[in-house]
């Protein structure tokens, strides 16, 4: 802006000095006497009405100042040397303007016009024109130089305001930078404050950014440590498994080297038969034994299982009368909706083996007289069997982990009966089954009810149906009808 108003400001005075040196120089034509000899002085040419500082001269037909004066303050004229004039000649008669610098006055603007065949020169000083352009710059300057300040002054103060923001960024970003990363790392890093993280400005898109990068940093460290534990978790039961599974093996096989020790010093006849017999049940304990680890390492690989319609009803029945016959010192109660077929999806023999297992769970871990209720219930795409004890119930430091191999309770459900005991994958292998099925296995345990739910897919949705009551004691129930609930019990 500055530059543009010395431009301005310079044509426009420039433009008035030509025009007065146009004025003048027409005053200076038209002051030549007629028939004034080309020799005749510039005082000859009534030089009235010129300004202080004009400069009047004769020109000859090749430019050349014949004779100059300069018009001073008292208003006599005084004749110009002959470098001044030198300084003055080589202009055309033309109109043309010209600046020179003339030796001991200064600058001029001057023009040349033709007087009737004999030219005449009028110049007129530069002094105010460069004087008023001169003062124009230095204020122009200095007004620029402190505009330029303030405004740096206030952009630095605005600018600085504006970074705040961005350096609280950059400080929650080192402080994140230091924290640790480790199991013992801080649990809740910091983060940036939410008017620092505001999308509508720069520095607020940087923190919003950066809060990402700290949940996503966060959510990967948890994901790190959760995954370390649960490796470490998995080595622990890799390794319990590997010592229960060690003891469950060695206290059969210790069995079965007694008595065979027993056998080879020759014991009696009747030493000999009881030898035998226990062999041939710690054969059978071990057996078991090794068969459900095979079973649940099958159902580990994830191997197909064959697949066909199973009655669910007929099949808790046939659990159920098979528990009585193992277990006539408990209370064994069956309720099955008869009005519709409870069929799903899945190989019979595991799912029978599934619902055995819950109910040789409830007899081992529960005292005689304890009562024992299946139950198989309709959801509409599913069916749930739900095995139901009044024992004394699960720990609950025990019940997360109940399905796990060789998980057992403390004494209050622990082998209450002698020879009831199991060796601790009983819900394991039920688990394995239900889930190789796509169910879902569940387990509540208070003190005086414990209860187990299995929901397995339907393979024909049915219409839920309400949940029966709770069967009454044997000598109570009479027989079934159609529709009505059915009660098994001792005897």
């Amino acid at each position: 802006m500055g530059f543009a108003t010395v431009l301005e400001q310079r044509a426009h005075l420039l433009g008035d000095l030509d025009r007065r040196v146009g004025d003048a120089a027409e005053r200076s034509r038209s002051a030549v006497p007629a028939g004034a000899a080309a020799g005749t002085g510039p005082g000859s040419l009534d030089e009235r009405g010129q300004p202080t500082g004009t400069i009047t001269a004769r020109l000859d037909g090749g430019g050349a100042v014949l004779t100059a004066e300069l018009v001073t303050r008292s208003g006599a004229p005084r004749e110009l040397g002959p470098a001044q004039r030198s300084a003055l000649a080589g202009a055309a008669p033309d109109g043309t303007l010209h600046t020179r610098s003339v030796p001991g006055l200064g600058t001029y603007r001057f023009t040349a016009l033709d007087g009737g065949g004999r030219p005449v020169l009028t110049a007129l000083p530069m002094d105010d024109v460069q004087d008023t352009i001169r003062g124009l710059v230095v204020v122009e300057g200095v007004v620029a130089a402190a505009g330029l300040t303030v405004v740096g002054c206030v952009c630095a103060v605005v600018v600085r305001r504006q970074l705040r923001p961005l350096e609280r960024v950059a400080a929650v970003a080192a402080e994140v930078s230091r924290s640790p990363l480790g199991p013992g790392g801080v649990t809740g890093p910091p983060r940036v404050p939410e008017q620092d993280a505001d999308p509508g400005s720069e520095a607020g898109q940087v923190g919003a950014a950066l809060n990402r990068l700290i949940d996503h940093a966060q959510t990967s460290r948890a994901e790190r440590l959760r995954g370390e534990e649960e490796a470490r978790r998995g080595e622990e039961r890799v390794r319990r498994f590997l010592a229960d599974a060690s003891h469950e093996l060695r206290t059969p096989l210790a069995s079965i080297a007694g008595f065979a020790e027993l056998m080879n010093r020759g014991a009696g006849r009747v030493d000999a038969a009881l030898a035998w017999r226990r062999v041939s049940a710690e054969s059978a304990r071990m057996t078991g034994l090794v068969e459900d680890l095979l079973l649940l390492a099958r159902l580990d690989e994830g191997r197909p299982w064959p697949s066909a319609e199973v009655d669910l009803a007929a099949l808790v029945a046939e659990a159920v009368r098979d528990a009585r016959a193992a277990g006539e010192e408990h209370t064994w109660q069956l309720a099955l909706p008869l009005d519709s077929p409870a069929v799903v999806a899945g190989d019979e023999a595991g799912l029978r083996q599934a619902v055995s297992r819950l109910l040789a769970n409830a007899r081992a871990h529960t005292p005689a007289g304890t009562t024992v209720v299946a139950t198989v219930e309709a959801t509409g795409t599913s069916w749930v069997i739900r095995v139901r004890d009044d024992g004394p119930g699960i720990p609950p430091a025990l019940l997360p982990r109940v399905f796990e191999p060789f998980s057992r309770a403390d004494p209050s459900r622990s082998r209450v009966s002698p020879g009831h005991g199991g060796s601790g994958l009983g819900l394991a292998v039920a688990a394995a089954i239900t889930t190789a099925h796509q169910g879902r296995i569940h387990a509540e345990s208070t003190p005086g009810r414990t209860e187990f739910t299995v929901e397995l897919p339907a393979a024909h949705p049915a219409p839920p149906v309400e949940p029966p009551p709770s069967p009454g004691p044997a000598d109570h129930t009479p027989a079934p009808h159609p529709g009505e609930e059915a009660t098994v019990h001792p005897g």
